[in-house]
């Protein structure tokens, strides 16, 4: 199997100030065509750095290499020159990209103020800038990429602004040097994704460690889990020919974890609900979640048809003026309460006549807990117009953010159930 590392350049990237987009999309875009990734790297705008990072990737003996920014007019964009001289090659000037860069440009140019033309045609000069050997990618934005040859490895060097480094994709898998790589008939690494709910990691760890018992060696899947917004996700990765040891080990895991096993490819609890909230109309009454349940719920494109909005009611006020929850309900078991949970749920079914209507209310902390009800605790109903319900009382571990989060996870889970006609876990 061919192997890639995959060089993310940028000092923001490499701070935190900006996050990596590029790195996870290029991974993916890789397994589609049988690439597998190894590393994914992050440095600094520094020659050095970026020198040191392809003299490690090269000696981890992977195929390709794939960079991305560094291409812009500014001194610290180094990317090109430094690939280029670990190539062995030199840069030369190409006045019709040049031309072609400037004609880009002029446009947007013309509509600022006080443009210093000079230092612009400095920066397009320095762009203008490719490869003596290896091909030329053309321009999405204002810079070119590139493909190179450094020994028996191939380096592709793309932008940094993902919707450039995107678009110019498809002519780095086009260029010769990376079809002569890959292949044309290269069989994409297969990825599966199962999503539980209801289980621990250590219980899947378990599973997997029967599963290697009874089924024999599985080395030839990659097996990854992870925890995700209180879900158990579990990714695996094998070539097109061990899909029958997949298959094996999916029987194996969905005989042990039949009713947590709510995905089995790789769709979301999200997606789910919002396929079985087909006809119906939702509402969606929030406490401690302050709006981050039905912001998630209309995320998932399409969900205008189905959501009709929500009602924050972070204060008593709110949920005894707009959701008409009791006072006396409050007084008696507290804003954080299955009695209010459900209140609050038939206050939005009414107030905004819908079909079905889910509510969450609960103690994010860091204070406000008590022996009774302690950081975390929240309390949820799900209920239909008709008098079906289901309903939760949990204790969620994590920080503030984290338990706010995972909250949502849980009342779209207990929204799926109710809509399902399952149980309550």
């Amino acid at each position: 199997m061919l192997r890639a590392g995959i060089v993310v350049t940028g000092t923001e990237v490499l701070t935190g100030r900006v996050a990596d987009a590029n790195g996870p999309w290029l991974s993916e875009r890789l397994r589609e065509v049988g690439v597998d990734v190894a590393h994914i790297c992050v440095c600094g705008d520094r020659k050095d750095d970026l020198t040191a990072q392809l003299t490690f990737l090269a000696g981890q003996g992977v195929d390709l290499i794939v960079t991305s920014g560094g291409l812009g007019p500014t001194a610290d964009d180094m990317t090109l020159p430094t690939v280029a001289e670990f190539a062995g090659t030199t840069l030369v000037f190409d006045a019709n990209l040049e031309t072609s860069i400037m004609d880009r440009l002029r446009p947007m140019a013309n509509r600022w103020e006080n443009v210093d033309w000079d230092a612009l045609r400095v920066g397009i000069a320095k762009q203008a800038l490719v490869p003596a050997q290896g091909e030329v990618l053309d321009p999405v934005g204002t810079a070119p990429g590139a493909v190179m040859h450094a020994g028996g490895v191939v380096i592709v060097v793309l932008p940094g602004p993902p919707h450039e480094l995107q678009r110019m994709w498809p002519s780095a898998v086009g260029s010769e040097p990376f079809r002569v790589l890959v292949g044309d008939d290269a069989a994409a690494i297969e990825q599966t994704t199962l999503r539980l709910y209801g289980i621990t990691e250590p219980d899947i760890a378990e599973t997997l460690r029967l599963a290697e018992g009874e089924l024999g060696n599985l080395a030839a899947l990659e097996i990854t889990t992870c925890l995700r917004r209180s879900e158990v996700e579990v990714v695996t990765r094998f070539e097109p020919s061990d899909r029958p040891q997949w298959d094996r080990l999916y029987k194996f895991i969905e005989t042990r974890h039949g009713s947590a096993l709510f995905s089995s490819d790789g769709t979301t609890v999200d997606e789910l609900v919002a396929g079985l909230l087909h006809g119906r109309r939702l509402a969606v009454a929030e406490s401690c979640t302050a709006g981050l349940l039905g912001a998630r719920i209309a995320d998932v494109p399409g969900s205008s048809d189905y959501f009709l909005g929500g009602i924050i009611s972070y204060a008593n006020d709110v949920k005894i003026g707009q959701l008409h929850v009791d006072p006396q309900l409050l007084a008696s078991h507290g804003a954080v309460s299955p009695q209010v949970a459900e209140a609050m749920a038939d206050g939005a079914l009414t107030t905004l006549a819908a079909d079905i209507a889910v509510s969450t209310t609960g103690v994010a902390g860091p204070g406000g807990g008590t022996p009774e009800k302690p950081v975390g605790t929240v309390c949820f109903c799900a209920k239909t117009a008709t008098g079906e319900k289901a309903e939760l009382r949990i204790v969620i571990p994590g920080n503030r953010n984290q338990i706010r989060e995972r909250a949502t996870t849980v009342a779209l889970h207990l929204l799926r159930r109710l809509l399902q006609g399952s149980p309550t876990p």
